[in-house]
């Protein structure tokens, strides 16, 4: 397995988890007061913002040449780590 794929393939595993926890967070939202709804939907829809940016950076490494990977690579890393902010995010304020 090259260097790529097992980049993309350790970046969709990530995705995988990321919507796991969105629907965890959709569950709990859908058993909270009208005030507390609102503010957990707001949180879900900026996790599912940089979560789709994310996924268009994978799919961008996944297209590129051989020697352009590498150079998208960084921002599809920065995009992961905003999507990981922003779940960790969210979660406390859930709790």
């Amino acid at each position: 397995m090259s260097k790529r794929e097992a980049y993309v393939e350790k970046f969709k595993a990530k995705l995988d988890e990321w919507n796991a926890e969105i629907s965890k967070m959709e569950a709990k939202a859908k058993g909270a007061s009208a005030d507390s709804k609102l503010k957990y939907e707001e949180q879900i829809t900026e996790v599912k913002s940089r979560r789709d940016k994310a996924r268009d950076r994978l799919k961008e490494v996944r297209e590129a040449s051989d020697d352009a990977w590498e150079d998208l690579k960084s921002g599809a890393d920065q995009a992961w780590k905003s999507v990981s902010d922003a779940v960790t995010e969210a979660w406390s304020r859930f709790k």
